[in-house]
């Protein structure tokens, strides 16, 4: 046994102080439709619902191990970080600080106040997650208090390690396939340090956003690089520089074996596993699942774990994740038509659609025009099929019509 395998175990001993061990999960509906053992890893299911407080309460724990009067700890977090780091503090009885963005929804907010309570003060500051960053630790070195990352961490490191520990004692043997999101590091580079060392012969498959892709791009470059622009959809992987620490820890790791995984797609993963098995995942947290689909012809008869790695979702975003997986499933469709200004133009149009194509937009663009309209309509239907039937009645008319569906632009504008 390796001493960070030593030392993973003996922090996955000390997390029994907060909560028992997350399940892990054999699904049969998954397993069923790969011809594999899927097993799903609960990190959804920890207190507060994503694997964050395991890397908060060791890093914690062990500081206050060396240095007992270090009573005031300082983290930057929009999300699940922010409430790890506040529900160790009240566990350990020490002060928080937790810097976040003034943009952060006000459910989170309260979330972090609640596992908290009076140990955590939260300060709001900067519009972007890099200015929230710079002032916590601005305000860390003024305090002499100790910075908490979320991920670049040795101490952080160890703790998502015990994912694996767990993983190995749960399941009784070493799986063939563990799938693992990517994000800023910290669990990918915990759990399969450990996992190198006491089950070899197993393998990884990571995945990241596609709007997110650090790992990706630190591989190609042999170093971590800051990305000119993230998506910020998957907040909870989404991450613009993967980690100095994290990137060492993955340095082995084969481009072939990264994934990247569409917003839009997520959305329709994170709808199956709601509707189809009550499982609630935010999109960070259905990024295991989520490629599944590409690697059916290698996981056949393999037992596969996937680290489900939170779920904290808003409910109001519910509406947002409908509309992507929609689009992507291509069962819905925005276009822009030039109606005719004549009689019967409307009634014409109407006369094409499909008994399960439904109008969910119709708006005029244009009120002014003499002989034309330009009109936005939004149409939803059972079939990505009933489109073609739809356009090819349309091409037949001479309709003029524009499909803006995956113009990112005139989307954001006109959607």
């Amino acid at each position: 046994m390796t001493d960070f395998a030593q030392a993973a175990r003996q922090s996955t001993r000390a997390l029994r102080e907060l909560f028992p061990r997350t399940p892990l999960q054999r699904n049969e509906f998954l397993s069923q439709r790969y011809g594999a053992e899927i097993w799903l890893k609960r990190e959804d299911l920890s207190p507060v619902r994503s694997y964050k407080l395991r890397g908060a309460f060791t890093a914690m724990r062990k500081v206050r191990a060396t240095n007992p009067m270090q009573t005031e700890f300082v983290c930057a977090s929009a999300g699940n970080h922010a409430q790890g780091v506040a529900f160790a503090c009240k566990h350990f009885g020490v002060k928080g600080t937790i810097f976040m963005p003034v943009t952060t929804p006000q459910q989170k907010i309260d979330k972090t106040r609640a596992f908290g309570g009076d140990a955590v003060k939260i300060v709001l500051t900067g519009d972007y997650f890099d200015q929230t960053l710079a002032a916590s630790q601005k305000f860390c070195a003024e305090k002499g208090a100790h910075f908490l990352s979320p991920f670049d961490d040795d101490d952080v490191i160890e703790g998502q390690a015990s994912v694996a520990v767990e993983m190995l004692e749960q399941l009784g043997r070493a799986p063939d396939l563990v799938i693992l999101p990517a994000g800023g590091g910290g669990l990918a580079s915990g759990v399969t340090r450990f996992l190198r060392s006491e089950a070899p012969q197993t393998d990884y498959r990571f995945v990241e956003p596609l709007g997110g892709a650090s790992l990706t791009a630190a591989l190609a470059a042999q170093e971590p690089v800051t990305l000119a622009r993230v998506n910020s959809f998957v907040d909870g992987a989404a991450v613009a520089r993967l980690g100095d620490k994290t990137f060492a820890a993955l340095t082995w790791v084969k481009p072939s074996e990264v994934l990247l995984a569409p917003e839009d797609r997520i959305c329709v993963t994170m709808l199956e596993m709601l509707n189809v098995e009550g499982i609630v995942l935010e999109p960070a947290g259905a990024l295991s699942l989520d490629v599944l689909p590409e690697l059916a012809d290698q996981i056949a008869g393999k037992t596969v774990v996937c680290v489900t790695s939170g779920g904290n979702f808003d409910f109001e975003r519910l509406p947002e994740v409908k509309e992507r997986a929609q689009r992507y499933s291509g069962v819905k469709k925005y276009f822009i038509l030039r109606m005719p200004q004549r009689p019967g133009a409307l009634k014409e149009f109407l006369g094409m659609l499909g008994p399960d194509d439904d109008i969910a937009r119709f708006e005029y663009l244009k009120k002014s025009a003499r002989n034309f309209g330009s009109v936005l309509i939004g149409i939803e239907t059972s079939s990505a099929a009933n489109f073609g039937i739809l356009f090819a009645q349309l091409d037949a008319a001479a309709f003029t019509y524009r499909d803006i569906t995956n113009d990112e632009t005139l989307s954001e504008f006109l959607i």
